[in-house]
């Protein structure tokens, strides 16, 4: 499902130069003593009741304690219900005071909502920078719109076969990521190449790897960060269009090309759904995807959970990028309770809190700041195998970055190109139309042209 936003909706939040508030409005609020009620709309998780009633557990206490009566409601994302609930407060300029955002919803709220820079002023004084890639959503113009959320927010990764794997590729996953703050010796030729050659051998095996190449999320973040792996950046930061006189797009097109004689073709039909059941049926030996997948297979398919194992996608020869799906907490700026939100907000971000979040989704939801990764016990002790999701969070020892498709591209941009699959049509048009590349490179600068031009 796409956590994108219209057309429309991005030209109309881009018309909007300037910020409303000041950083320093709403003061620090202490544990005690705060009052008042707070309505909050928060993202109903996947892992559902489970993750949803520690979320629940943790603000109602809270709110206990500072005498705030909460109001919450969960918000389920299918259907997109959650971006037409954003939608519909935005112009009615009432509903809650806090909302979970999606992805590129920051930027399209930009005008209405509350500025952080104080809550992520302190929060970054004591846990360090958040990855770049919620920098890039959540920060406009220097300054915090938003809180990172951890509920929801996610990597996606390898999740591989262990045995399938070690049958069919020769390789060990586990020794090449094993569940330590280290990496195995082979964790250095982990790269696309390597990927390619285990594709083709497991393929041959009759256990391919799946991987969705429409436009749902799944497939738009994985082949964004393959892409990004290579430095094939569509647009740059300027907002240049930078396709057709690409060395590196030339580069990451061709090699598409190759790794896709290896992919069964109705992966360009497929849903975020298809890549889950693959795994879960035992009838893939990889996919890119948060631990769902896994966790699901624990509960209906034990024999495929115990020999699942997480951990980084490849390296390109320009970076190593990891996909990432982070989620927002964002503050209506028309909200008539911004301390007590803030005050909140800023709790629910302590690592005490984040802890208790990781537990109930099984180490699926992720913290936007990686100094707190090695402090939460969740990563080393869920089970089964031992370790299978210890490498899911980008730790520091992987050498690697989170990183969000279409990324550098000024996000007005960057967003159309992501809601629209771009990179994932270019492939499509190569491999299953036999297009040639010097068409499918013009195609994609008319389309990028025509988002520019709005």
């Amino acid at each position: 499902m796409s956590h994108g936003i219209s057309r429309r909706d991005v030209l109309r939040a881009g018309a909007a130069a300037t910020i409303v508030g000041s950083s320093l409005a709403a003061p620090h609020v202490h544990a005690q003593g705060t009052g008042g009620r707070l309505a909050l709309g928060l993202w109903d998780h996947w892992v559902g009741a489970v993750a949803n009633d520690a979320l629940r557990a943790i603000i109602m206490d809270w709110g206990q304690k500072n005498r705030v009566e909460i109001t919450l409601d969960f918000i389920t994302s299918v259907g997109n219900k959650n971006l037409i609930t954003i939608a519909a407060e935005a112009q009615a300029r009432s509903g809650h005071d806090v909302l979970s955002f999606p992805t590129w919803m920051i930027h399209d709220q930009q005008r209405l909502l509350e500025p952080m820079d104080d809550v992520m002023g302190r929060l970054t004084a004591k846990y360090g920078a958040v990855n770049d890639a919620s920098a890039y959503l959540a920060k406009i113009e220097g300054r915090w719109l938003a809180v990172p959320q951890t509920t929801g927010s996610q990597f996606k990764g390898s999740a591989a076969r262990v045995d399938l794997m070690k049958q069919h590729a020769g390789i060990d996953v586990q020794a090449m990521y094993p569940a330590e703050n280290r990496l195995g010796d082979a964790a250095a030729s982990w790269n696309w190449e390597t990927f390619l050659t285990a594709a083709d051998k497991c393929n041959k095996a009759g256990f391919p790897f799946a991987l969705p190449a429409g436009t749902f999320t799944d497939a738009t973040d994985w082949i964004g960060a393959m892409f990004a792996g290579y430095g094939a950046n569509l647009v740059d930061a300027n907002g240049n269009i930078t396709i057709r006189n690409n060395d590196k797009v030339r580069q990451v097109m061709d090699y598409a090309k190759r790794l896709f004689q290896h992919i069964p073709n109705e992966m360009f039909a497929a849903d975020d759904a298809t890549n889950n059941r693959a795994l879960i049926s035992g009838r893939s030996a990889l996919i890119f995807n948060p631990p769902s997948a896994w966790a699901v297979a624990k509960r209906d398919a034990p024999d495929v959970a115990s020999q699942v194992w997480h951990f980084p996608s490849p390296m390109g020869p320009a970076s190593h990028t990891v996909p990432h799906l982070p989620y927002f907490f964002g503050l209506w700026s028309f909200s008539r309770a911004k301390s007590q939100a803030k005050a909140l907000l800023e709790h629910l971000s302590q690592i005490e809190q984040v802890q208790k979040m990781v537990d109930a989704s099984v180490g699926y939801d992720i913290p936007a700041f990686a100094s707190m990764f090695d402090d939460i016990a969740t990563w080393r002790n869920v089970s089964p195998p031992a370790g299978v999701v210890y490498n899911y969070p980008v730790r520091a020892h992987h050498k690697a970055v989170p990183g969000i498709a279409y990324a550098p591209a000024p996000a007005e941009i960057a967003v159309q190109m992501y809601n629209q699959g771009i990179q994932a049509k270019m492939i499509a048009r190569m491999v299953q139309n036999n297009e040639p590349l010097d068409r499918v490179l013009a195609w994609a600068e008319r389309e990028v042209e025509g988002f520019k031009r709005g």
